[in-house]
């Protein structure tokens, strides 16, 4: 993995990375996600799920994993960055002006927005969609659990090292709307009724596979965001590099696919200003 390779110590293994698959609520059956999972090249294990408590799985995938440090990613690029980085600064406006783009008054050669669609529009189809992830404490360690295939549930580690996420494909979407603004207003009104129903949704679907989940952890609070999507992608991780006058508008994927938008605008700039751009 090029990210790993890059920048070996901006994340951490997951001892216990779990892949399970349910009796009766996947899409596929153990023996095809095994088969999957060997085609792929992944190292895994195969576990029996009472070794984890795990009931109502016809079968447990162990295999490596890591998790993001964005502790550690926020204090490496702050220090790269120094002086040249400014934070907390609302964007209140984007203008190319004489050959230059204006942020707020200030003047730059180009501009990438990585914001999803907050401050410029996307010129591809996607949709906004408001979602709601709980947080967790737990003692257990180092451990992610993800029920495969289908409408199922996660469990995953954060960078803090006793602090779990619970997501769930069917509960932690709260709605679909045409513009981020609409969505904006949605996730603003979300109330304390509505976080207590989806806690409550998303704990007996995860209690289905892990009877013991609510004896291992303990509610933390919700996290409430908003997803960027394209329509009609199934959960389409590529990555989108779109020029809008001297600003690169970019919909990233996976982690490994910042090299790629770093390559494309690198490539744009060289070809519009007939210049080689040096590589870090």
């Amino acid at each position: 993995m090029r990210f790993i390779e890059r920048y070996p110590t901006l994340s951490d293994p997951v001892e216990n990375n779990l892949y399970a698959v349910p009796n009766d609520d996947s899409l596929i059956d153990f023996l095809t996600y095994r088969l999957i999972m060997t085609s792929s090249g992944v190292e895994f294990y195969e576990v029996k799920p009472d070794l984890y408590n795990l009931s109502n799985c016809s079968g447990v995938l162990l295999t490596d994993e890591r998790v993001m440090r964005t502790d550690k990613a926020r204090h490496l690029f702050r220090m790269r960055l120094a002086d040249n980085l400014l934070l907390n600064c609302k964007v209140e406006s984007v203008r190319d002006i004489g050959g230059k783009v204006c942020i707020n008054e200030h003047f730059f050669d180009y501009v990438i927005d990585a914001t999803w669609g907050s401050v410029l529009p996307i010129e591809y189809p996607v949709f906004y969609e408001p979602t709601i992830l709980l947080y967790y404490r737990s003692k257990i360690g180092s451990f992610a659990l993800t029920m495969v295939d289908g409408n199922l549930c996660s469990i995953y580690p954060t960078d803090t090292a006793d602090i779990f996420t619970l997501s769930s494909v069917t509960h932690t979407p709260l709605g679909r709307f045409d513009k981020m603004i609409t969505a904006k207003e949605f996730l603003n009104s979300v109330d304390s009724t509505l976080i207590r129903t989806k806690r409550s949704l998303m704990e007996e679907q995860v209690r289905r596979y892990m009877p013991d989940f609510l004896d291992k952890f303990e509610f933390v609070g919700p996290q409430l965001s908003i997803k960027t999507k394209l329509v009609g992608a199934t959960d389409d991780r590529s990555c989108y590099v779109n020029k809008q006058g001297r600003t690169f508008v970019v919909m990233s994927g996976k982690i490994d696919t910042i090299f790629y938008a770093s390559e494309a605008i690198l490539s744009m700039i060289e070809n519009e200003n007939q210049i080689q751009v040096n590589r870090i």
